[in-house]
């Protein structure tokens, strides 16, 4: 039994090699070697079932049933284009009317009529205050610009446009009138072609200011965010001015073919900026656009500061600039302005005498004139401000006679401060006694140049200081004089007080004092009794 399935086996491998080699041999020719004794359910696989074949018939219909067709595509890929060609168009067409209407809105900033740094003066003038127990509540406000000064012409000019190819700056004391004269040019006009703007130390503020004065919002209610690479805010205040300008540029350009005279930017109080790196570069920045600008005619840009130095920053850069120096009234302007302005708030009989006193400790500062003409006595009113200015000179620069080390450098600010004041008062005493037949009121303000007064001092450093807390006034001419009549009076009846000298000397020795004792060193030394010697040399 055995042997016979062994021999059908070996039977049965020697037919799959020679049908093995038959094929090998002859691949176009097929030889079928029949074998009757092949087990199917052994050496065969079954073939597959019709019910598979039917289920693989069927999943390839249905597969071509989800397939899209062509057309299906094709219509889906021309939708896509034309939905984004039509947001790119409607893009395209927004930011080129974004464009034009920022252009239109900074020349609606220049039209005549409403503008809201006039419109903000105007109101300021007529709104109704709290005043002072030595006021009347029943006086308005007096109408300043009746009374109309010397350097009014020049500013109508300047601010109708009249006068191009310079930039302009007022510089002043504080009160002396720059604001007023300005406001009074542009109501005359109706701010026809004229934007004001106020400085401020921080620069995100003036650049706020600046936008609502030429009617610019910076790109912030732009609504093209989707096609800007970056935020228009990421650069900070200094690239938001600069791109105010570029834009006022283009609208000056714009305006000066029709207009046929410049439009005027006026800044005013440029020196509140800090006088620091930051804003030395927006002067700069202004001022370069300032030069360009006034070389071609098509915009003239005016600065006002009270302190001596903005101007001395922009000085070294300056080619076409244009410096007005606008003082205090004198004696005969004060005492005819502080008479129409008294008319004008309290009619009736006006004492000339009184007039004459009151001129004669306040001088001719218009901030001081305006609160005497709205006084019930102006010779209370301004003796009141004689000591209110005594009290604040005292508290910025007194001296203090037994002053610790720590303060000691305060100390020499103000001893060296006293010294330029008793100078100026000096010079004063010396003009009344060469000028006896002159009115005191009549007589200039005393000055001396800024060389010489670093000299009195023994230092130029405190200069500016002085300058800032509007103790002394500095001039394009570098002469230094005291801010006001009323603080040299004031300064003037401190300096001739019986003790003053005396404590000036006290301060001075005490400064001496403190000063040599950080410069000694003290020794000690021990075991040199019994006659023992010790020499000290310096190598």
């Amino acid at each position: 039994m055995n042997a016979r399935f062994a021999s059908h086996r070996i039977a049965l491998g020697l037919s799959r090699n020679t049908a093995t080699a038959g094929q090998i041999t002859s691949p176009k020719r097929h030889i079928n070697i029949p074998n009757q004794n092949r087990r199917e359910s052994t050496w065969t696989n079954p073939p597959p079932s019709s019910d598979g074949a039917r289920k693989g018939n069927g999943d390839t219909s249905n597969l071509s049933e989800k397939l899209p067709s062509r057309s299906l595509l094709l219509d889906t890929a021309l939708a896509t284009v034309v939905w984004l060609g039509i947001a790119l168009t409607g893009g395209y067409v927004y930011v080129q009317w974004y464009k034009k209407n920022v252009l239109n809105k900074i020349e609606l900033a220049f039209a005549p009529g409403y503008d809201p740094a006039l419109e903000v003066a105007r109101n300021h003038l007529l709104e109704s205050q709290s005043l002072p127990e030595d006021e009347d509540e029943e006086a308005p406000e007096p109408w300043t610009r009746h009374f109309r000064r010397a350097e009014q012409d020049l500013i109508d000019r300047i601010v109708r446009g009249e006068l191009h190819g310079n930039y302009f700056v007022l510089l002043g004391p504080k009160g002396c009138g720059k604001g007023t004269m300005i406001f009074d040019s542009m109501h005359a006009v109706l701010a026809d072609g004229i934007a004001v703007c106020q400085a401020h130390p921080d620069l995100e503020v003036f650049r706020l200011r600046l936008g609502k004065a030429l009617n610019f919002q910076f790109n912030e209610d732009s609504q093209t965010g989707l096609f800007q690479r970056k935020d228009p805010r990421e650069g900070g205040p200094e690239l938001d001015i600069e791109r105010a300008m570029n834009k006022l540029e283009k609208v000056a350009l714009r305006c000066v073919k029709r207009r046929a005279k410049p439009l005027v930017l006026i800044i005013n109080n440029v020196h509140l900026f800090d006088n620091d790196g930051n804003g030395h570069r927006v002067l700069l920045q202004l001022q370069q656009r300032a030069e360009n600008w006034a070389t071609s005619g098509i915009l003239t840009i005016v600065f006002t500061m009270d302190d001596f130095w903005p101007f001395h920053v922009m000085r070294k850069n300056a080619n076409k600039m244009h410096v007005v120096s606008i003082f205090d009234l004198s004696g005969v302007d004060a005492a005819k302005a502080l008479t129409t302005m008294r008319t004008e708030t309290k009619p009736g009989m006006i004492d000339a005498s009184e007039v004459k006193e009151a001129v004669s400790i306040i001088g001719g500062r218009m901030s001081y004139l305006n609160k005497l003409s709205r006084s019930r006595s102006m010779k209370d009113t301004a003796n009141r401000l004689l000591d209110l200015e005594k009290a604040w000179l005292l508290s910025q620069i007194g001296l203090i006679a037994n002053f610790d080390n720590d303060v000691v450098d305060e100390q020499k600010r103000s001893f060296s401060s006293w010294l330029l004041l008793q100078e100026f008062v000096k010079l004063r005493q010396e003009q009344e006694r060469v000028h006896q037949d002159i009115d005191p009121s009549e007589l200039p303000l005393p000055s001396i140049p800024y060389l010489e007064c670093g000299q009195i001092m023994n230092r130029a450093d405190c200069l500016e200081e002085l300058d800032r807390k509007n103790i002394i006034s500095i001039d394009e001419k570098h002469n230094v004089r005291p801010d006001s009549l009323l603080l040299l009076n004031a300064a003037r009846q401190v300096v001739e007080a019986e003790n003053f000298q005396e404590q000036l000397d006290s301060v001075r020795a005490r400064i001496e004092q403190v000063q040599g004792s950080s410069r000694v060193r003290e020794l000690i030394f021990k075991g040199l009794n019994n006659g023992k010697e010790m020499r000290l040399g310096r190598q």
